[in-house]
């Protein structure tokens, strides 16, 4: 599309104008570093960033975080993109947004950005409110089966890993389905515990205090072994359902940039964010909600958000071909 292309033109543009000079790199940081979350408040990113943000201030970098959600994470990351190279904008990318760069489905592109380093891989699982009738997946794809096109499944955005998990529900079943899109974790979560969504494919770093409280019920982790977390969780696998067809998918997020980042600033960003990662406190409240750390990096993880970006576009081609 042709708004497509300008708006692609005017983000290289003016990340192009913004680079930083190099006397601003032997300063960095000094001052507070705008960190864009491209999801409403309360979901998996926000909570993560949140309980960073004191950890990243021992390491010398002062956060303030804003949310801005919209579009699959495009509305938040195309203002990382079209900030100033400086270091003083970041934003969470994660597998969401990179589906729908992968896609075309957003004015945006790979090139726009820096990664700067990895903060996490998380599963995702189906859940239902802790009221409903329904106790297992099996029960659930039963129903899916005996109501065919009237089962909603909530996703925090569209043409991503959710989306994509919540059509395999549905394909495994063998019937259509009703989704229902948020702009975030937090808002699928409400619906769900409202009873306005029959269920949602979540994270259990944004669910796992609900699923603790008996306030929502996880019936099946889209992974290939039983989540740590939630031993007693079946995968979709053991209930015969294949949700990797087409081969594996990972969702993450990580830390960008505008493109044009100084080196020696991305370095710094990526060891502050490195030491608060592996810090004890924070590892410790990885285990309790359930996502991996794995803080790649540099032209690791370039390589890693080109692969995945290519596993995802590849998936949802099939997925949403009908």
């Amino acid at each position: 599309m042709l708004i497509n292309s300008i708006l692609r033109a005017a983000t290289v543009a003016l990340a192009a104008t913004f680079v930083a000079g190099p006397g601003m790199a032997q300063d960095y940081p000094s001052k507070e570093v705008r960190w864009v979350i491209p999801w409403n408040a309360g979901g998996s990113n926000d909570i993560m960033a949140r309980y960073l943000q004191p950890i990243l201030e021992e390491q010398g970098v002062s956060v303030v975080i804003e949310n801005l959600p919209g579009g699959t994470g495009a509305v938040g990351m195309g203002a990382v993109a079209t900030s100033r190279a400086d270091g003083y904008t970041i934003g969470n990318g994660t597998s969401s947004t990179l589906s729908i760069i992968a896609q075309g489905k957003a004015p945006l592109s790979n090139d726009d950005f820096t990664n700067v380093i990895r903060v996490s891989v998380d599963p995702l699982i189906l859940v239902v409110p802790g009221d409903s009738e329904i106790d297992t997946l099996d029960q659930f794809l039963a129903h899916m089966k005996d109501n065919p096109g009237d089962v909603t499944i909530g996703t925090p955005g569209t043409n991503n890993l959710n989306h994509i998990f919540a059509a395999m529900t549905a394909r495994g079943a063998g019937v259509d389905y009703r989704h229902v899109p948020f702009p975030g974790g937090s808002r699928v979560i409400a619906e769900l515990m409202g009873n306005q969504i029959q269920a949602g494919v979540l994270k259990p770093s944004e669910t796992i205090e609900q699923i603790q409280a008996g306030e929502l019920k996880p019936l099946g982790a889209f992974s290939n072994e039983r989540l740590e977390i939630l031993p007693d969780v079946p995968t979709f696998g053991e209930a015969g359902v294949d949700v990797f067809p087409y081969g594996p998918v990972v969702q993450m997020a990580y830390i960008q940039a505008p493109a044009g980042l100084d080196p020696e600033i991305e370095e710094a960003l990526a060891d502050a964010f490195e030491a608060a990662l592996t810090s004890e406190k924070f590892r410790e409240f990885a285990d309790k909600n359930g996502f991996v750390i794995d803080p790649l990096r540099g032209d690791e993880l370039d390589a890693e958000v080109v692969g995945v970006a290519g596993a995802i576009a590849e998936v949802a081609k099939q997925v949403f071909a009908d």
